[in-house]
């Protein structure tokens, strides 16, 4: 176990934890080269696959695109991190990037991923936030609500407007190469983008393996992706789990907050 005591308290009360220097320059330099890349190439068509989202350009299926994104999701210590939150039976959910068009005024709504609340295991969504860019207050950096994973209540359900300052929420900045673990049943949210600059990060989103994928990576990947994976991608991916299949195949709530 390589994480930091005081990692693990401050998940646990706050619902997240920020860790700086998390990527090596080259390992950023190549990410960011390669989301570059595809919104460049995917154009209009960006983010089809799940959602797509105004005020900002999304990338999904990204586990299919390139050879990097396989390697981040199967990075050991962050997987750490993530059993923290979700107990050792855990899958990749989604692969998603998501960029903040400069000047952009709108705000998310405060919301948990897939509109999740914790049942009698425990918690079941996680999520990781990989900093392309410097976080700022004023790019468009998360917001959240520290503690609220433990309100056991969904913020559309009790906040008047979700989108205004919550008085408790605090904005998650840093510099690039920081990545964000996030206990997804916290309240959050990305806030506004008032600068001249756009803002990207990369989200790795996971679950508890009895749990639904946002997206069914097995419907998604290409035949020859996953026949070309290696066992242990192939099980963090779910792909030979009937389990999965079912639970996957007719979730409803996506998204916790794009219709």
């Amino acid at each position: 176990m390589t994480v930091v005591h005081s990692h693990i308290t401050q998940l646990n009360e706050l619902g997240y934890v920020a860790l700086p220097g998390f990527m090596e320059p080259a390992f950023l330099a190549r990410l960011r080269a390669e989301v570059d890349t595809l919104f460049e190439k995917e154009g209009d068509l960006a983010g089809s696959e799940y959602k797509q989202e105004p005020g900002s350009q999304r990338l999904a299926n990204l586990v299919d695109k390139a050879e990097i994104f396989r390697e981040m999701i199967l990075n050991e210590r962050l997987l750490e991190y993530v059993r923290l939150v979700l107990g050792s039976k855990i899958k990749l959910s989604s692969l998603n990037a998501r960029r903040v068009t400069p000047h952009w005024g709108e705000v998310q709504p405060l919301h948990t991923d897939m509109s999740a609340l914790p049942d009698e295991k425990g918690y079941w969504v996680c999520n990781t936030l990989w900093m392309l860019d410097d976080f700022t207050p004023d790019n468009g950096p998360l917001r959240l609500v520290p503690g609220s994973h433990h309100s056991g209540q969904l913020p559309r359900d009790v906040l008047p407007d979700p989108k205004a300052v919550h008085p408790n929420e605090v904005l998650v900045t840093g510099q690039a190469g920081t990545v964000v673990v996030l206990n997804a049943h916290t309240w959050h949210g990305g806030a506004a983008n008032r600068t001249d600059n756009s803002r990207t990060a990369v989200h790795a989103f996971y679950a508890r393996r009895d749990k639904p994928q946002q997206l069914h990576q097995k419907q998604f990947l290409r035949p020859e992706t996953q026949t070309a994976l290696s066992p242990d991608l192939r099980d963090l991916l779910a792909l030979d789990d009937s389990l999965n299949d079912q639970l996957s195949s007719k979730v409803n709530i996506r998204s916790g907050f794009m219709k």
